[in-house]
């Protein structure tokens, strides 16, 4: 179990799972704001604070929900489904507590071209 949060911490959220890797999109929103993009499952995923504060952004195609906190406007993840329409939660990995991100393989995606 990891815990992270936005910036001002009026977001908090648990989330379980292990990290073998991460996404690195080249889109505008993504590579913009710099996301490592961990995916899961949505039920891995729990809000512990702040669910009713978030502000929500969707661009492109509308397929992810980017939820992000009004006051200091840090992303910590977006919902959205998986290709087969599982429920699942994009977690900006930058947000998470004890993370090192020099450990954490990043795997490149060509989101331009989406």
């Amino acid at each position: 179990m990891r815990s992270g949060s936005c910036h001002c911490g009026a977001v908090q959220f648990d989330v379980e799972g292990e990290i073998d890797q991460v996404i690195e999109c080249n889109c505008s929103h993504c590579s913009r704001k710099g996301f490592l993009l961990w995916f899961v499952p949505r039920q891995a995923l729990v809000l512990r604070s702040g669910a009713d504060r978030l502000s929500t952004y969707t661009f492109n195609k509308h397929a992810i929900q980017h939820s992000f906190c009004p006051v200091c406007g840090v992303q910590a993840f977006g919902l959205g489904s998986m290709p087969d329409g599982t429920p699942m939660a994009a977690i900006n990995i930058r947000c998470l507590d004890d993370i090192d991100l020099e450990t954490i393989p990043r795997i490149p995606v060509d989101g331009r071209a989406f």
